[in-house]
């Protein structure tokens, strides 16, 4: 995992004091330009300096809602560049998602799998189970390993992790052959520690209120699937 060297740290604090800053609004005119010119030219530097393309290992996780939607946002990106994208779902797989009959009209573009037979309060199974999710990741290896697909979605792959139904130095190591130029979306709540430090962005989605635990309201079409 890339570290921060000590000039990018300190640009950070520099962009984040001159934030503050601009907020007061104590600021003349003159003085509100002069700060936000020196911020450009803070964020236009690291721009300059930054490496121009890297195929990324992207970790969508927490408690809150909104990770496998966010990873579909990419997905809807790369498609609209013409990229080929694949999809394996680990854990959803006994309902049909919408998402995947949207998709359909770029089925020249993406591939997706639903492999999963549903959530695992539902199997009640452990032994297929494990037999699913084995059978999700060896299809999941073809796509990262293969030069043709642009980005691959492995949705819910991190409960899998986190049950032990895939060994995580399996799933790290063939992290390890993907293409250079190729982007990995891990989602599902329990990420590993070993696949956080491994990846290149992170993001937790924090649970504050949500309808269903606190007003007792049903999953609804069009918000949760």
């Amino acid at each position: 995992m890339k570290n921060d060297t000590p000039q990018e740290l300190n640009q950070d604090k520099e962009i984040g004091r001159l934030i503050d800053e601009v907020m007061s609004s104590s600021l003349t005119d003159e003085q509100y330009r002069k700060k936000m010119q020196r911020r450009k030219e803070v964020q236009d530097k690291r721009i300059a300096e930054a490496v121009p393309e890297k195929g990324l290992i992207i970790v969508n996780t927490g408690n809150g809602k909104g990770k496998t939607t966010a990873a579909l946002g990419m997905v809807l990106r790369s498609l609209g560049h013409g990229y080929k994208v694949a999809i394996v779902q680990f854990i959803k797989g006994s309902w049909e998602p919408s998402e995947k009959r949207v998709f359909s009209y770029w089925e020249d573009q993406i591939e997706f799998h639903a492999m999963g037979e549903g959530f695992t309060w539902e199997t009640q199974d452990r032994d297929r189970d494990l037999d699913k999710a084995s059978a999700a990741w060896e299809k999941s290896l073809e796509y990262i390993l293969n030069p043709d697909f642009h980005l691959v979605l492995l949705d819910e792959i991190n409960i899998a992790l986190k049950m032990a139904y895939l060994p995580l130095e399996d799933v790290l190591a063939g992290l390890a052959q993907k293409p250079a130029n190729k982007h990995v979306i891990l989602t599902g709540r329990g990420a590993p520690a070993g696949l956080i430090e491994r990846a290149d962005l992170v993001t937790e989605m924090a649970l504050v209120k949500h309808p269903f635990r606190d007003q007792g309201v049903k999953a609804q079409p069009g918000i949760e699937y």
